[in-house]
Order: structure tokens, then C-alpha cells, then sequence
């Protein structure tokens, strides 16, 4: 977890602007430039749009700077929404609020409960105070800390495999920030290993928790834990 507030007051000192990348925490759950950030980049296919069928981006800043990357962005390079995933968009974003305090909710419970379960080798999610950088999170989140935690495994590579097709509610798959849960196994044999710490480096889940009943999908990972010998 990154301090947006001390960041920006470093990058203002030696000139340079700074652009915070929220996805992860939706404009819902932190606002980057209430921090001292110049820019925010969203990813509107995620969170925003909440449902898995639109594509988008959104850059939030000063016009001054805007006029420039529009300009570039749409002329040079072609950076323009289709009308219907506009539409698309602009129509999840009206209940982004309700269906974000149901993804910070979803999450936090189910960290709380995978943080006790013997099979997990480590959890990481800012809203456990355990996680290093939950105070940053903390300060700086207004409403909840996201939807999105990672877990490793006390098991090899077939077992991860085995968990995840024994899951019957949550989806394999890459995307995350929509309505219903995603998981995918990351990290293992990954060139980018030295950006993680330690814990993470033989492979991980990276699970996007949805909007569905937590209860459902606590119940559907105990019985995946349980299918694959890891209860």
C-alpha cells in the first residue's frame, strides 16, 4: 500500500506530477487527488462499469493537462469509447456505491476467514491488520478497503490446479472488479517474482470477491479446501 499523500509531496519537490493508478480501490473507497495526486487512471471495465461487459479507461485531472492528453489520446492513438460500452458504463456506474460496500464487505469477511484456515499459507488484504499496510489503508480509504485479496496455499502446483476446479460459485478467470467472483493463480515461474514479497514467489490466488452471498462462497471454498485435502 502506497502513501499517496507523502508520494505527491515528494514528486511535487522534484517537479513531477503524479498519476495513481485506482483501480483496485475504485473512486468510491479513495480519491487520489484529494490526497495531492494530479491525475487518477481508471480502469472503467472494472469496478466502475461492475459487470464484466464493457471496456473502458478514464484519466481525472486538471483540463490544462487533459486538453493535451486528449488530444494525443483520440487523434494519435485512437482512445475513444464506442457508444454502447459508454452506455454501458455510464449504466453500472449509478449503483457503483451499493455494489462497492458489497465487495468491501464480501472481503473483508472472507479474509478474516481464510486468515484462520490451516491450508492458507499467507493472506494479503489491507483490511486485515495484520497486512503491513493497513494503517496507510486505513487513512486513506474512506469507505473500505476492496475487493480484491490474495492467499497462498500450503500445497504444490497440482493441488492449487485441483482447488480451483474443485470451486463450484467462483469462476477461473484473469478479470476482476465485476459482479460475480473470480480467481486466478498467479506468480509461479513469473519473471516479475523480485516485485512481490517473499511469501508470494511459489504462486498465489488472486481473488476478485463479488457481490453474490458471502456465506455462499465461504461454504464454497471450505468445500474446495476440503475436496483437495487442505481443511
Amino acid at each position: 500500500i502506497s502513501n499517496i499523500e507523502e508520494i505527491a509531496i515528494i514528486a511535487h519537490q522534484n517537479g513531477a506530477l503524479l498519476s495513481v493508478d485506482n483501480t483496485f480501490a475504485s473512486p468510491y473507497n479513495q480519491r487520489p487527488i484529494e490526497l495531492g495526486a494530479d491525475f487518477v487512471v481508471e480502469s472503467l471495465t472494472k469496478y466502475i462499469n461492475g459487470h464484466g461487459d464493457a471496456m473502458g479507461g478514464a484519466i481525472i485531472g486538471k483540463k490544462e493537462y487533459l486538453d493535451i492528453i486528449r488530444a494525443q489520446a483520440q487523434v494519435n492513438l485512437g482512445g475513444t469509447i464506442s457508444p454502447f460500452n459508454a452506455w454501458l458504463i455510464m449504466r453500472g456506474a449509478v449503483t457503483l456505491p451499493l455494489r462497492m460496500q458489497r465487495h468491501n464487505d464480501n472481503a473483508l469477511k472472507i479474509a478474516r476467514w481464510l486468515e484462520k484456515q490451516p491450508g492458507v499459507s499467507f493472506i494479503a488484504y489491507p483490511g486485515l491488520e495484520s497486512h503491513k499496510g493497513h494503517e496507510i489503508a486505513e487513512k486513506q480509504m474512506i469507505n473500505g478497503f476492496g475487493g480484491v485479496l490474495s492467499f497462498g496455499l500450503k500445497a504444490d502446483h497440482d493441488a492449487h490446479n485441483r482447488f480451483v476446479q474443485n470451486l463450484n460459485i467462483i469462476t477461473s478467470a484473469v478479470s476482476l472488479g465485476h459482479d460475480e467472483s473470480l480467481i486466478v493463480f498467479l506468480g509461479e515461474n513469473d519473471e516479475r517474482q523480485y516485485l512481490y514479497p517473499e511469501e508470494f514467489h511459489n504462486g498465489f490466488f488472486r481473488f476478485s470477491v463479488g457481490i453474490e452471498d458471502a456465506d455462499d462462497l465461504i461454504e464454497d471454498l471450505r468445500q474446495a479446501f476440503e475436496k483437495t485435502g487442505l481443511a
